[in-house]
């Protein structure tokens, strides 16, 4: 590291901590020519996601977003909000963790209403209407039958 005082491009490491909040590393560093100590801090370098939208329009990735949906979704069902924060904290993690600079906003909603749907069922259905933007009532009817089969099916293999 540079030290700010001389110019010289060496320096030792003298001390490393965690900040108070754990974002980043406090470094007290020592010049190796003129000897003044200076302090640095290193952090996880964090790029933006971006979300491709339907129309091809580029956002900047929100996880609040995906918090706020469930929570309109699941508004009077009997879902505490612990369990939204965590199916948040999850996709979150699973976008962050694909390593992929940009996502489309369909797969996030897929990934949404594949959780959700083993939550509760009523909010999936109310998640996927306004996602998938049911045109008719036969596209909404659709959705339903396919959620009641799978719901059978997983009854008879129980």
């Amino acid at each position: 590291m540079k030290c700010p005082y001389c110019g010289y491009p060496d320096s030792k490491v003298i001390d490393s901590r965690p900040t108070d909040d754990n974002t980043s590393i406090r470094r007290r560093r020592e010049c190796l020519k003129c000897g003044k100590r200076f302090t640095t801090y290193e952090k996880v370098e964090q790029l933006p996601i971006l979300v491709i939208k339907k129309d091809n329009r580029r956002e900047v990735y929100d996880r609040d977003k995906i918090l706020k949906g469930m929570i309109k979704a699941c508004e009077k069902r009997p879902v505490p909000i612990k369990v939204l924060e965590e199916i948040t904290d999850e996709i979150d993690k699973r976008i962050i963790n694909s390593m992929e600079r940009e996502i489309t906003s369909t797969e996030i909603g897929e990934m949404v209403m594949e959780k959700l749907k083993n939550v509760d069922e009523v909010a999936y259905v109310r998640f996927a209407s306004v996602y998938r933007q049911f045109k008719d009532i036969n596209t909404f009817m659709d959705e339903l039958k396919k959620l009641l089969k799978e719901s059978e099916t997983k009854k008879e293999n129980a």
